[in-house]
């Protein structure tokens, strides 16, 4: 499997992409089961999310490992999947609930658009078998994209304990960090409900001069 780094722009630099990549294809090539997403798809969050551009964080794990529902955006899913939405259902609600309006569209092209990196831990994940290239080699990249989102002060949605841990490389005291149970069905009920990180990252935004993020945006990509 060959990747394509042209549409990568500013994240082009990082050491992984000379040093670590070529391992991970060797890895990638040799899976037996289908990969999701599909090859065109893995770099996905950073192609549509340069670096100067992230305002937002949202750390996943890795992709959903069921056909046709990863498209390389964590949380995200295609329009037109048409099954459950699951961890990203719940998000939905507790956007509802935050803000007072209901998104449909599961799509999230437009929050990558607006500087909301959509970062899954893994990049890549084997049909049917959920962290299944937990350890083939994608760790050293998302630790050097952490390191340089470190830089300057960004909003940091870390769902979940392994986000949470990743998260703690970040060490800039100007962060807004916002630590939740992961909108699971297995775990939203513990905390993530009711913890209104929309609204939260919108207020600290807008008094930084920012612009805030529209959520429920429903134009689409």
């Amino acid at each position: 499997m060959s990747l394509d780094l042209t549409r990568l722009g500013g994240w082009a630099d990082l050491p992984f992409f000379t040093r670590d990549l070529p391992a991970v294809e060797t890895r990638l090539a040799a899976e037996t089961d289908p990969v999701f997403p599909p090859a065109e798809r893995i770099f996905a969050a950073l192609e549509r999310t340069q670096p100067e551009a992230v305002k937002v964080l949202i750390l996943g794990q890795d992709p959903y490992h069921t056909a046709g529902k990863a498209d390389g955006l964590a949380f995200s899913i295609p329009a037109d999947f048409g099954g459950p939405l699951d961890s990203l259902g719940n998000i939905f609600k507790e956007l509802e609930s935050d803000l007072g309006a209901k998104r449909e569209i599961s799509d999230l092209s437009d929050w990558a658009d607006q500087g909301g990196l959509l970062l899954n831990t893994a990049l890549s994940v084997p049909q049917g078998r959920a962290h299944g290239h937990k350890s083939i080699g994608w760790t050293p990249l998302i630790h050097q994209i952490l390191d340089r989102l470190d830089q300057r002060p960004r909003a940091l949605l870390l769902w979940g304990k392994p986000a949470q841990k990743l998260g703690g490389r970040m060490t800039n005291p100007d962060h807004l960090r916002i630590e939740t149970p992961h909108p699971s069905p297995l775990s939203a009920y513990r905390g993530f409900f009711g913890s209104r990180p929309f609204s939260r990252v919108n207020a600290w935004l807008q008094a930084r001069g920012e612009t805030a993020i529209n959520w429920v945006n429903q134009e689409g990509p």
